[in-house]
């Protein structure tokens, strides 16, 4: 009975010591103590009022609950800024009197990521996602607030990805 109390002891040390290498969001060790989003400018042909700041919020939320990092406005060691390049709508699928059934919300976002104290990191890359929605439905309101949470979720994900997790 002790010898089994002594490997389970031995185990939940090795567990606690090994997540100061890695962690559940999957960053592992960020060489990192500050991050800053700057206002990512909506340059698509089309332009939805408040997108660009609804996208630079959800990039912001997703490191600051996943990380230990302090967002800051200046300096920081970490920079993410970049431009939404396209938002469209277009129809997907048609019906036998040649009309959409579904439509497509697409969205894609050009970053720019650069570390302070790591430059090999640095990348340029466009992220993009989108979300499909019955062509009789207009996309407003509560619906288009959901299908942008959706689109956003994906793409900030993405992004934190590719700059902290390494995935």
């Amino acid at each position: 009975m002790k010898i089994n109390k002594l490997v389970f002891f031995g185990l939940a040390m090795w567990l606690f010591n090994a997540c100061h290498i890695y962690n559940f969001t999957g960053t592992g060790k960020i060489d990192a103590k500050t991050f800053q989003v700057n206002n990512f400018q909506n340059n698509a042909a089309l332009i939805e009022p408040g997108v660009d700041r609804q996208f630079t919020i959800a990039l912001q939320e997703l490191i600051q609950n996943q990380t230990p990092l302090s967002i800051t406005t200046t300096n920081g060691d970490l920079l993410y800024e970049g431009e939404i390049v396209e938002y469209r709508i277009s129809p997907m699928t048609a019906t036998a009197n040649q009309t959409a059934a579904q439509n497509r919300l697409y969205v894609s976002v050009n970053v720019r990521f650069s570390n302070k104290n790591d430059e090999e990191s640095d990348f340029e890359k466009r992220f993009s996602h989108f979300y499909d929605y019955p062509a009789s439905e207009q996309l407003i309101g509560a619906r288009l607030t959901e299908a942008l949470n959706v689109i956003f979720e994906q793409i900030t994900q993405d992004i934190f990805n590719e700059s902290l997790a390494k995935w």
